[in-house]
Formats: structure tokens, sequence, C-alpha cells
């Protein structure tokens, strides 16, 4: 998670609405919905490029095109890695733009598609010696080093659609060392976002190194949906999103 800060974060720079191109020593992470393509949502224009929503693709708007990417459902632990095979504007709201059969292999809930990533560098190996990679992939133009990753076959599996309990969302805005400077931005969104619901804003103590600042609980994409943009419009970069932790 990252947000960008003017004098140590008193002041928050707007987010553009322009693309922005992550270019970053750190690697980049984050936790929150993944939108899952549909032709519809292209032709109403939502989601501003075309995917094949028969095979395996995914799109993240602020990485390289050819960045390879790790996707993980958090409450199974599947998990795969792809290229981002393009950037496709959609909206910021979620965290990264997937085809059916990626959610197939995660076998994600469809009411809740909750995802992990992670961009793997092109220095780092990942996971087996030899890999395997689809005809698909091979269509696909990129300098990112394929070889060094294995990238799972499709899933036959269709998603599981059952009925399963209700979970609290959360948004965490942010981890400090400091209790101190925990309280400090949680009176600060209080009185600069007033519209968002104090109620929601929790202190809460991981460990003697870690405060986080969190809100919720929500219990709808659409109840967390509306605070996270109210939270991005105050001058956050990036916000995690998770359940019932």
């Amino acid at each position: 998670m990252r947000f960008r800060f003017l004098f140590l974060f008193v002041l928050f720079i707007s987010c553009s609405s322009q693309l922005t191109t992550f270019n970053q020593a750190e690697t980049y992470t984050s936790k929150g919905f993944a939108y899952i393509y549909n032709n519809n949502d292209f032709e109403k224009k939502i989601i501003k490029g075309r995917m094949n929503n028969e095979i395996m693709q995914i799109s993240h708007q602020n990485l390289k095109t050819g960045t390879l990417i790790k996707i993980s459902n958090p409450k199974n632990k599947e998990s795969l890695v792809l290229k981002n095979v393009k950037r496709i504007r959609y909206p910021d709201f979620y965290k990264i733009l997937i085809t059916k059969p990626v959610a197939e292999k995660l076998n994600l809930n469809l009411q809740l598609p909750i995802i992990e990533i992670i961009e793997i560098k092109k220095n780092k190996s990942f996971v087996a010696k030899k890999a395997k990679i689809y005809n698909e992939e091979k269509k696909i133009s990129s300098k990112a080093p394929v070889d060094t990753v294995k990238i799972s076959n499709i899933s036959k599996n269709k998603i599981k659609n059952s009925p399963k309990k209700k979970e609290n969302i959360y948004i965490l805005v942010g981890t400090f060392f400091s209790i101190d400077t925990a309280v400090f931005l949680k009176k600060r969104i209080i009185k600069d976002v007033p519209d968002l619901d104090s109620q929601k804003l929790k202190i809460k103590k991981i460990n003697n190194k870690e405060t986080q600042v969190i809100s919720g609980p929500y219990t709808s994409v659409n109840l967390v949906k509306n605070d996270y943009i109210k939270l991005k419009s105050f001058g956050f970069e990036e916000l995690d999103i998770f359940t019932n932790e």
C-alpha cells in the first residue's frame, strides 16, 4: 500500500486521471477486488479495451505491458502467474482486470472477488526450473522472462456460485510504527472528509511495531466502493482491501 505525502503526509497530492506507470525499486503489491471482464462493459466503454474471454488474460493499467504478475485467491491460496497483456483503463476501485478463465482457475467468489497481486521482477526466479506455457501465451509479444515462470493450465472447473456466509470487508488506510501517527491520520481524515462515516474509522494495533488505520466493516461491494472513492479523493494513491481479518 502506497500513498504520497507532502511534509510527512500533512498535505496530500490529488490523484491524476491519466494512466500512471509504476516504475519503482520496490516490488508492487496490492490487495483488493478483481474486475472480471465481459464484452458488455467494453461495449458500454466502462472498460477501455478488449480482451479474449476464452483464455486466461490479465490487464493492469499501471504496470508495463509484459510485466509478470502473480495473482492469488487469499481464501483458498490458489495462485497463478500471467503476463500483463496490455494496459486497459478500468475503474480505479479495482486492482486488476481478469478474464473469466482466470476467475475459474482461482475459484473466485463472483460476489466478492478478492485477490492479492504481486509484481514478479525480471531478476527474480519464481516457481519452477522448467516452464509450461500455453499456446495462447506464446502468441503474446513480450520481452518478459517467461522461461523462469511456471504458468498453470486452464482449469476445467466452473466458478462456484453457491451461497456463502456474508463477509465483512475492510479498507486498509495505512500502517504505521507509531500509534500517535495513526491517531493523527484518523483525526485528519475525520476533519477533511466529513461525509465519511467516522464510526467506521478504527485504529488496530497489530504488534509493538505496527499500528493500522482501517475503515469498516462493510457488507457489500457498493458500500466499500463509496468510501474507497472518498479516501482516494482525499489523496491516497493506493488502498488495500481485505475481509474478516
